[in-house]
C-alpha cells in the first residue's frame, strides 16, 4: 500500500507543470490504435511506422512544458474539428430533408432552393435573383 503511494505521489511530481491530455492528443492516440489494427492486416510496414510515429507525437505533447503552443495546436485542431462536424452535419440534414423535398439550384446564381415534393410542375422563383424557372415538384 505504501508502495502505491510513493509511486502515485512520484507520478503525480512529475506530471506537475505538464501539459496533459487534451482533444488533439486524444485524437492522435485513436488513430495510433487505428494504424496499429492495420498494420496487422496489412503486409506493409508503413501503418505500423505511422503508428509508432503518432504515439511520439502524442506523448512528446502530453508531456511537453510548453503550454502555449499545445494550447494552439489543440485550438487548431478544434476548429478544424468544428468545420468537419458542420459540414458532416449539413449534409446529414440534406439527407434527411430529400425525403420531403426537392432542392434545385437556380441557374442564374447557383441558390439552392427547397421545394417541396409532389406538386407537379411549378414555377420556381429564386428568393436572391427573382429568377423564374420552372422544374417538376
Amino acid at each position: 500500500m505504501k508502495k502505491m503511494n510513493k509511486l502515485r505521489e512520484k507520478m503525480i511530481r512529475f506530471m506537475q507543470g505538464r501539459y496533459g491530455v487534451d482533444q488533439f492528443s486524444r485524437f492522435l492516440m485513436a488513430i495510433t490504435l487505428v494504424c496499429m489494427v492495420l498494420s496487422l492486416f496489412s503486409r506493409k510496414n508503413v501503418f505500423y511506422y505511422l503508428a509508432v510515429v503518432l504515439l511520439i507525437y502524442a506523448y512528446f505533447r502530453i508531456f511537453s512544458k510548453n503550454h502555449t503552443k499545445r494550447y494552439q495546436e489543440n485550438q487548431k485542431y478544434l476548429q478544424y474539428e468544428r468545420v468537419v462536424k458542420g459540414k458532416w452535419q449539413k449534409q446529414k440534414n440534406q439527407m434527411a430533408q430529400r425525403k420531403i423535398c426537392h432542392i434545385y439550384k437556380c441557374p442564374k446564381c447557383k441558390q439552392k432552393i427547397r421545394v417541396p415534393r409532389g406538386k407537379g410542375k411549378i414555377m420556381i422563383t429564386c428568393p436572391k435573383c427573382h429568377n423564374e424557372f420552372q422544374k417538376k415538384s
